[in-house]
């Protein structure tokens, strides 16, 4: 993976993870896109899902940057069908509401930088979903 892609996605991170909203969007585009997702986290502590989130989306980021597989390989046990019990099928689905929120509070968000964050936390989200 090229270094400078990996940069752009962990700059722009940077940029749209300084405050909670970017965190309260994500979760509004990823619960529209799915009845089922939206009940998934029916009776989930949002604050602290969000929390989870914005940790996640850095150990994606770590793991573009060669960091160890280790806490990614946590998260695909603790979300297969063994724990959470989450579909491989809404990994798109996130991600997509993932960039809808990087679109929204990225001021310098464009197709290339879109591109850019999906290559990037690939290897990382297929490592988690493949834990299924």
């Amino acid at each position: 993976m090229d270094s400078s892609e990996v940069e752009a996605v962990f700059q722009s991170y940077g940029r749209v993870c300084t405050g909670e909203q970017f965190f309260v969007d994500f979760y509004d585009y990823f619960m529209s896109s799915s009845q089922t997702i939206k009940d998934q986290f029916r009776d989930t502590d949002m604050k602290q899902q969000r929390h989870l989130l914005r940790n996640g989306i850095m150990q994606l980021i770590l793991y573009a940057r060669g960091m160890p597989d280790t806490k990614l390989q946590q998260l695909g046990q603790s979300h297969s069908r063994h724990g959470y019990n989450i579909s491989p099928e809404w990994y798109s689905l996130w991600l997509d509401a993932l960039m809808q929120a990087v679109r929204k509070h990225d001021p310098e968000y464009d197709a290339t930088l879109d591109a850019q964050w999906r290559r990037v936390l690939k290897p990382g989200i297929d490592l988690i979903r493949d834990a299924y």
